[in-house]
This record gives structure tokens, C-alpha cells and sequence, in this order.
């Protein structure tokens, strides 16, 4: 167990001063959280998110910290520290540097692990009894994009309630929120820490573990994967070929990763690989692609993950917990299986309290966020990878033979339609012919297809997915229904 570094403790209320000097709740007294901020929602569904200089500014980020200490610490449920990492991206280092002067201000002392997985963050602030733990990533949007991402000291994305508090703060709107200390806190430089997460994605197949043989490439993106990823699976066996494998923040998701798959299925060719998988910025989500150079998606993974936790009786009530993207295809077949498909909206916070709630052990996203709480209770591309790798390995070595005795998956589409008007774009269904054009599609397809229509918490487009067991049905009823958003929405 890493213990915390001693500091002083005490409650005092906020802005009071200690005779002689000046403390760090007097600090907030003289300004913070008086900084304007967008009329909309600062939380998204996967912390706060925007464009490095524009929405996220170094005395934003101090005051984001700084709130984020007092409500936390309000909390009183522990006395440790706040685990802070990083992906690779250039602003990063000013918005750690900004978090921390906020976070010491508070009276906490932060522990920075410099460049990791955001799973690693999770991880840490679990077993070294943090108070919690904040990840500075976009995961996997464009370099100029930063994120903050916060976790309780459990290991799990901080409740809702926690961070609408947060955003309360910042705003000016809590009066009576009281410093756990009037000390400063301090910043330390912790890097190593992260060996411990690297441990722990081995420890839950051992003994075993062994990939010899098998080729494996990896795609790094030039973010967080970059620090461990390649290291684990040789450490596993495997040959090892690596693709944006250096830390370059201004590289960090384009044209690579979980969301550019070309340059993976090339490199698989190229060096008749076995299997390949790449990452997003941030290494908490994973596809995969196989010998053939066919996509093996979050559905697919949740299939064969599932279908063996189910052989080992491990599986409570055969159930998988996925969201409404899961296609049609894989809950099909998973019936077939005997098992139950339970969805959820989009974001892995709704795929974990399902889960909670009913108890089930493995879930996760078709872009790749799985989460097994057999093993840990967030996201994790790189424990993922090691995993399916596993049990390919296990069940022959071949991961397009396992593709082909899975499912066949429904023919679906995705298109976006710009809509900056952010009240017509959440409440889209009040648009009549926008509504009836969807509805016409669901009638239509009946009970062999289906329509999602959502609209985006931090971009400014509505998100149009229709799934058919017929492609052309697909084509028509997306164009019928993106036609009926752009005519009525996008103006």
C-alpha cells in the first residue's frame, strides 16, 4: 500500500483566515469561480470537454481544481490524495499544471503520474486509497481537443450529483462550502506509480499468460497506449509490432487508432499478423481487427468474452449489459445463446450502473469500452486487448475463426447532421416532420430494423443510425430521415 504524504487537517470554513497569513480559502475569496462560462452544461457524459485555449484555459482549469477540492473533500469519506494523469496531448501540461495550483489551493496534495492510460488513473486511485483521481484527456478527439475526466477514490467515474455540485461551485452557487484544510497542498511527481497499474493488468491471468507465437499488431495512436501497451504484450510473449507507438500530442488520433482503422488492417497484411488492435487517445477503449482485416468491434468482443464467462459459469443471469448502438446482429445471436442483451443510452457511466444495479459482470460499447468487473470497474482498452488475446490463444489461435462462427452483424449507418442550435437539437422530437420521418422508417422496417436519433451533449450535430437486415433499407431511411433533420433543424 502507498501511504499519503503527512499534512496538516482541520475544518475551516471558506474564506476564513488563520491570524497572520493568508490561506488558501481566503484565495478563493479574492476571485475564483467568477470566470464566465458557457450558458450550457460544463459536464458532458465523460467529464468536461472542449478545445485546448477556447473553453479549456489554464485559470479555468485552476478553478475547476480548485472547486473540485472543496467538493470532494466535503465529502469526508477519505484523506488521501488525487491522482492526476495525462495522454500525450500538448496543452496537457498546461492543464495539469493549472489543476494542481487549483488542487494544492484546496489543501490536497496531488500525486502526477505524467503520461498514462485513463484506466490507470482509475486503478490508482483505488489502491492507493486517493481521494480520487482526474485523467486530462479527449479520448479520441482531435489534438487540439482536452478533456478533464474525474474519479472517486473507488475507482469509478464520479457521480453525477458530485460533479453537478462542481459545476454549482463554479458558477458561484454554493455559499456554505467549507475547506477540509488551510494548508496548501502539495505536488508530487509520481511516474512510477503507473509500473503498479502494468502489474495489475497481468495479475488476472496468471498463471497461464503466455502468447508465444503469436504476432500481434498495435496501434497506439501517439497517446497513453504509447507507455505501456507494447510492454505488456511482450512481457505476455507475443511478437510485437508497433504502429504511432511515441508519445506525440500533436499527432495523437489522426488518422490512427481506434477510430482510423486503415493503417492497422495494412500493417496485419503486411506482416501476416495474427490479429491487430488499436487504441484511442486515451487507451481506455479498443477494437480489433483480424487476419482477414475484418473490424472486431465492442459487439463482437462482448460476444466471445461473454460466451466463454457464460462456458465458465461466471456469467450472472447470462446477461450483457450494452448500449443502444449494440447491433442487431449480436443480440440475436446472443438470444440464440440463451443469453439477455439489456441496453442502455450511450456513455460507459450508464453501461456501469446497469450493471450495479443488476448485477451483471461483463458490458461495454460497440466503439470498444468494455468493462468486466471481474477484473476492474471502468474501461480499459489495454486489459481488454490482453484478455481477447487470451482467449484466442486459448481456443486455437485464430481470431477470424472465431469471427466466423460468431454472427454475421445487421448493416448499419451513422450519419451526422449539423445543428448549432442547441435547444432545437436536444429537443429534436418536437420537430413534427422530423418525428414522423422517423417514425415512417420504424414502421416500415418493422421488427427487422431499427432507428436511433441522438442528439449530441458536446458537438453540435444530431447523430442519425438506422439498422436493417436489408442494406437498402438502411441507405433509404437514413437519407429519408437526415433530409427531414437538415430541412427542419439545421437552419
Amino acid at each position: 500500500m502507498v501511504s499519503s504524504p503527512v499534512r496538516p487537517t482541520g475544518t475551516v470554513p471558506l474564506g476564513q483566515q488563520q491570524s497572520g497569513s493568508a490561506t488558501a480559502p481566503e484565495l478563493s475569496a479574492k476571485g475564483l469561480a467568477r470566470l464566465p462560462l458557457p450558458p450550457g452544461p460544463l459536464f458532458g457524459t465523460d467529464g468536461i470537454r472542449g478545445r485546448a485555449g477556447d473553453l479549456l484555459t489554464a485559470p479555468l482549469a485552476m478553478d475547476i481544481g480548485y472547486w473540485a477540492g472543496q467538493v470532494m473533500q466535503a465529502k469526508g469519506l477519505a484523506d488521501g490524495p488525487i491522482i492526476l494523469g495525462q495522454d500525450s496531448r500538448t496543452s496537457g501540461h498546461m492543464l495539469a499544471s493549472a489543476l494542481s495550483a487549483g488542487l494544492t489551493a484546496a489543501g490536497l496534495d496531488v500525486w502526477h503520474i505524467g503520461l498514462c492510460p485513463t484506466p490507470a488513473v482509475a486503478y490508482l486511485a483505488e489502491s492507493c486509497q486517493a481521494l480520487g483521481g482526474i485523467m486530462i484527456s479527449a479520448s479520441h478527439n482531435p489534438p487540439a481537443d482536452n478533456g478533464i475526466k474525474f474519479f472517486d477514490g473507488d475507482g469509478t467515474k464520479l457521480a453525477s450529483t458530485v460533479q453537478a455540485t462542481i459545476e454549482a461551485a463554479l458558477r458561484g452557487q454554493l455559499t456554505e462550502l467549507e475547506a477540509a484544510s488551510a494548508a496548501w497542498g502539495q505536488c508530487y511527481y509520481r511516474p512510477e506509480l503507473v509500473n503498479r497499474y502494468a502489474s495489475f493488468l497481468h495479475k488476472p491471468l496468471q498463471p497461464g499468460l503466455d502468447l508465444a507465437g503469436m504476432k500481434v499488431v498495435l496501434d497506439m495512436a501517439w497517446g497513453s497506449a504509447t507507455r505501456l501497451a507494447e510492454q505488456v504484450f511482450v512481457e505476455a510473449g507475443a511478437e510485437v509490432i508497433a504502429l504511432h507507438g511515441a508519445p506525440d500530442g500533436d499527432r495523437i488520433n489522426v488518422d490512427c487508432g481506434s477510430t482510423h482503422l486503415e493503417p492497422l488492417k495494412a500493417a496485419i497484411k503486411l506482416h501476416q499478423a495474427d490479429l491487430g488492435f488499436a487504441f484511442d487517445g486515451d487507451a481506455d477503449r479498443v477494437m480489433a481487427v483480424d487476419a482477414h482485416g475484418r473490424v472486431v468491434d465492442g459487439d463482437y468482443i462482448l460476444y466471445f468474452w461473454g460466451k466463454r464467462l457464460q462456458e465458465q459459469g461466471r456469467l450472472p443471469n447470462h446477461t450483457l449489459i450494452s448500449t443502444v448502438m449494440a447491433n442487431l446482429g449480436f443480440e440475436r445471436a446472443w438470444e440464440k445463446l440463451g443469453g439477455t442483451l439489456v441496453r442502455t443510452q450511450v456513455g460507459d457511466q450508464h453501461v456501469y450502473s446497469e450493471m450495479v444495479s443488476r448485477g451483471a459482470k461483463l458490458g461495454g460499447e460497440q466503439s470498444g469500452h468494455i468493462l468486466c468487473h471481474h477484473y476492474s470497474l471502468t474501461g480499459d482498452g489495454i486489459l481488454t486487448a490482453l484478455h481477447l488475446a487470451t482467449l484466442v490463444q486459448a481456443l486455437g489461435g485464430s481470431l477470424a475463426a472465431l469471427v466466423d462462427d460468431s454472427f454475421t452483424t445487421y448493416p448499419q449507418k451513422l450519419q451526422n447532421v449539423q445543428v448549432t442550435d442547441r435547444d432545437r437539437r436536444l429537443n429534436w422530437q418536437d420537430s413534427v416532420p422530423v418525428y414522423q420521418a422517423v417514425e415512417a422508417a420504424e414502421q416500415a422496417m418493422g421488427s427487422e430494423g431499427r432507428v436511433l436519433v441522438r442528439p449530441s451533449g458536446t458537438e453540435p450535430v444530431i447523430r442519425v443510425m438506422v439498422e436493417a437486415i436489408d442494406g437498402s433499407l438502411v441507405d433509404r431511411w437514413t437519407q429519408h430521415i437526415v433530409q427531414a433533420v437538415t430541412q427542419h433543424l439545421a437552419v
